[in-house]
């Protein structure tokens, strides 16, 4: 993985804001130390980006239109400092709509999203799924993740995991104090995704210390607006023969089971987290 400065606002001993980013302009923004990642001090964590892509697509492009599908493709480390998100609409339509959003350093665009929009409708009376429920969050006892990964949005986070939990496999529930934006309100599902991106961390099969297996994409799938708060993982890893992987989870939050999430994970032996 190359390097990355670590230009976080905060990781010089600095005072930072309670938030993952500062806003410097309509359509640019400054990471803060609690969005720092956990591979190497100089990137930013997918999670807390990831939300910030969504909420920038909400906020340019207001719609009644529920988000039923975010995928997100880390293109490069998603480097520290300033940046730019950029959004266009792919494919208009009044009952669909595909959006398109990057992350853009300069010239250099390490996140590319999509994100599939569709027109709500009455299904109250044929709701189901076979998505096992999660115990309630207070029931789970509370987990230092940072004990296990560094970095400042690992340590952002508060929550707690099941005791029955084993390498590759895991339930768990997360929440943070902190809003995307500094001064801003988090839309309900962008504080949602926000979080999701930490599943690949929650059931790890090995130590990273001595194993890499950081994720090339996250992709969610929802089946109505999310409760922000708590979000709860049921999460499963898999780690194939010739270093490739994937980390399941079924998301949940107050309410239940709420949908999915894949990524995909490249696996070497003998490397770690710096």
């Amino acid at each position: 993985m190359p390097e990355a400065l670590n230009e976080h606002l905060g990781h010089d001993g600095a005072a930072c804001p309670d938030s993952y980013y500062v806003r410097t302009a309509p359509e640019s923004f400054v990471s803060t130390l609690h969005s720092q990642g956990a591979w190497q001090p100089g990137e930013q964590h997918l999670a807390p980006a990831a939300g910030l892509v969504l909420a920038e697509i909400e906020r340019r492009l207001p719609s009644d239109k529920l988000v039923s599908r975010i995928s997100f493709d880390i293109l490069g480390v998603i480097h520290s400092g300033e940046f730019t998100i950029d959004v266009n609409v792919i494919r208009p339509g009044r009952t669909i709509e595909l959006i398109e959003a990057s992350m853009r350093h300069g010239e250099r665009t390490s996140v590319s999203a999509r994100v599939w929009r569709l027109l709500p409708g009455d299904t109250s009376a044929i709701v189901g799924d076979e998505w096992q429920a999660l115990p309630e969050p207070e029931e789970a006892p509370a987990v230092p993740f940072s004990g296990r990964w560094g970095g400042g949005f690992i340590a952002s986070l508060e929550g707690g995991q099941f005791a029955d939990a084993r390498p590759g496999c895991a339930q768990s529930w997360i929440r943070s104090p902190y809003v995307l934006v500094d001064g801003e309100d988090d839309p309900a599902t962008a504080a949602f995704v926000k979080l999701v991106d930490t599943a690949n961390g929650l059931a790890v099969r090995e130590d990273p210390k001595s194993t890499f297996f950081p994720n090339v994409d996250l992709t969610i799938h929802l089946t109505r607006v999310p409760e922000s708060g708590w979000v709860g993982f049921d999460t499963k890893v898999a780690f194939g023969p010739s270093g490739v992987g994937e980390t399941t989870s079924v998301l949940s939050d107050v309410n239940g089971p709420i949908g999915t999430a894949a990524q995909s994970l490249t696996v070497r032996v003998g490397q770690g987290a710096k």
